[in-house]
């Protein structure tokens, strides 16, 4: 059995994509633009200011207006980080039987530290170690911050899985020597794929 399971936190622990969604839609609300459903900004919630940003004003980074569209939406995002985010159903089930198994569990984001923390906090959540977007030189799917968790947990990477939804974050894990995870929502070349929170615990059961 693996020693440790990390988490991704967009999209695979929590689901962020409501309080994101109304960062981009205030944005657009400020240009007199319609908001966009949050079924349609969902997908890119795992990809950060960068990708909430092309996708609610159709602005990338080089072009003139990107600087200012991404501190805006960050700073209406810091507004409101954890109003109606929740952890995906059956998630909390998880932590508490790998809790119960012994199995340390820990979160690898891309999402600043500032936004991390307050999500940790105010999700209630008490993980083994705390690895965000700015913790290390370089994003996933550089495996900097994963190697950084294990360091934390005092672990061999092997010892480690990957839950994630993108596919940086498979690229990761496997640049780390971890196993990658993916959730169903995001399957890219993980070495297994899970629907539910609690498949995990009868996967990790087989390893």
């Amino acid at each position: 059995m693996k020693e440790a399971v990390l988490f991704d936190l967009d999209g695979t622990l929590a689901d962020t994509a409501p309080d994101l969604a109304a960062a981009v839609n205030r944005m657009r609300a400020d240009q007199g633009l319609e908001p966009m459903p949050i079924g349609k900004l969902r997908p890119f919630a795992s990809a950060g200011a960068r990708g909430l940003v092309f996708a609610g004003m159709g602005v990338k980074p080089g072009d003139a207006e990107y600087d200012g569209l991404r501190e805006t939406f960050l700073e209406y995002y810091a507004e409101r980080t954890c109003v109606e985010t929740r952890l995906f159903p059956g998630v909390g089930e998880l932590l508490d039987e790998l809790g119960s198994r012994g199995i340390a569990w820990g979160i690898v984001t891309n999402k600043a530290m500032r936004f991390t923390d307050r999500l940790v906090a105010a999700l209630g959540l008490a993980p083994s170690c705390v690895v965000g977007g700015d913790s290390t030189p370089h994003l996933k799917p550089h495996p900097a911050s994963l190697l950084l968790a294990a360091q934390q947990l005092g672990l061999a990477p092997a010892a480690c899985c990957y839950l994630g939804d993108d596919l940086r974050d498979i690229q990761a894990a496997r640049a780390a020597g971890m196993r990658p995870i993916a959730v169903e929502w995001g399957a890219w070349q993980a070495d297994a794929v899970i629907s539910r929170p609690v498949d995990l615990v009868s996967l990790l059961e087989k390893t």
